[in-house]
């Protein structure tokens, strides 16, 4: 009878264990760079996957913002110790495939997610495509807003019945808007960083933009009259700093204090600013009403600088993941793009359209007012000095922000960015 009883502990375990082996969780191993209220909304995202998918377990990892990431990629790629998906930001995609990190998208792929190209904004769907290849999945569509504080504004006579800003359409009125706040009292009637690469760089690129301007042709940069353009776009900036209407060499954080703390009417910054203003809000740490638009046309043309983070999955020379774990990593980027509605309470706008078309985000605000600029978003240069840390973020910090701040003339910018960056893009 022990012998039997033994027997059948015995073939019990190894049932057990046969059972547990087969169901044991796909692990996938995900990096990414998001910090902040970023952070804490992907990991909460994390959490929830991993919750309703047993089968399937990501252990995350986060690391430094901007270049120290992609150095991290690139060299982890190099002797294959790649994870198998990464968050990305769409300006490095070019970069990326010069190098060779990024495995392609495959139509099969989108279908294990659930997805289909025809789900994306064209706009950020383009940004995301090298040689006819899909690089990454956009998750998202980040741009540079108008903020405003309503309270400023109506005094001024510069808020409309709808509670958004009138007279401000051109370059002109909005001009006449700074100089009449200014008179009033504003401090700074509009604030963004003037000393740094990041807020200076979205600003000129836009107002380039707005113009028909383009930063690169092919290999050449501000060729023709794209130059005449840009010289444009930095004397605008540096007429703003020069009256007083933006604050001299101001730090992100500078900036950012300027408008929450009400010595700014209006703000140029990324949609990411969106929760910070919100919770100052309900802390009632504000102590003045706001809101956020797309940047008026005011050049002529709508458009607006943007950027996407997106997921992608890293390759090797050895090659990438294949078979069920990379099923299992479509199965994530399908559920967190089909769960974007909570990345959107970051400021984003979906690039998911069933989630951006979907009643919850319409009515989530200021998103929905700003998101008709997801049409019109303009995206880095297609460029392998593009992007995110690359070297036209230094030319933004080291060339246009002495520009601005009066250090030299918009005409000498414009000649060292073309000689800086031509041999970097030539190369």
């Amino acid at each position: 009878m022990k012998h039997i009883l033994k027997t059948l502990a015995v073939a019990s375990g190894l049932l057990v264990g046969a059972a547990t082996a087969s169901f044991a969780a796909t692990e996938i191993t995900w990096w990414d760079f998001l910090s902040g209220g970023d952070g804490v909304r992907m990991k909460a995202l994390i959490a929830d996957f991993n919750k309703e998918h047993p089968d399937i377990h990501i252990n995350a990892t986060t690391s430094e913002w901007g270049e120290p990431f992609y150095t991290k990629v690139r060299t982890s790629a190099a002797v294959g110790q790649q994870p198998d998906v990464m968050t990305f930001h769409l300006s490095r995609v070019p970069l990326a495939v010069k190098e060779g990190v990024l495995s392609d998208i495959t139509d099969e792929d989108l279908a294990n997610a659930g997805l289909s190209k025809s789900d994306y904004f064209p706009r950020a769907l383009e940004s995301a495509t090298e040689g006819g290849k899909l690089k990454a999945v956009p998750f998202d569509v980040h741009a540079l807003v108008l903020y405003y504080n309503k309270d400023l504004l109506s005094k001024a006579g510069l808020l409309g019945p709808d509670g958004k800003p009138q007279g401000i359409g051109t370059i002109d009125e909005f001009n006449a808007a700074l100089a009449k706040l200014k008179e009033q009292g504003v401090e700074t009637p509009v604030s963004f960083q003037t000393g740094g690469e990041g807020g200076t760089w979205r600003v000129f690129y836009t107002l380039l933009a707005q113009q028909g301007g383009k930063f690169m042709d092919g290999n050449k940069v501000l060729d023709g009259d794209n130059a005449a353009k840009a010289q444009k776009a930095l004397a605008v900036m540096t007429d703003w700093v020069s009256k007083g209407f933006a604050p001299q060499q101001a730090e992100y954080e500078a900036s950012v204090a300027l408008f929450s703390s009400g010595k700014s009417a209006f703000q140029l910054n990324g949609v990411w600013e969106v929760p910070t203003y919100t919770d100052l809000a309900e802390k009632k740490q504000l102590g003045f009403e706001w809101g956020a638009i797309q940047v008026p046309a005011w050049m002529g043309q709508q458009a607006t600088w943007a950027d996407s983070h997106s997921f992608a999955i890293p390759q090797s020379p050895q090659g990438s993941i294949t078979g069920e774990k990379r099923k299992a990593v479509m199965t994530v980027i399908g559920w967190m793009n089909k769960h974007s509605i909570r990345w959107a309470n970051a400021g984003h706008i979906p690039a998911y359209k069933p989630v951006a078309d979907s009643d919850e985000f319409k009515k989530m605000e200021p998103n929905a007012t700003y998101s008709v600029l997801a049409e019109t978003a303009v995206y880095d240069p297609r460029s392998n000095i593009a992007g995110v840390g690359g070297p036209i973020y230094d030319a933004a910090l080291n060339i246009m922000s002495p520009a601005i701040n009066g250090f030299m003339t918009p005409e000498e910018a414009v000649t060292q960015m073309q000689e800086s960056l031509g041999q970097l893009a030539a190369n």
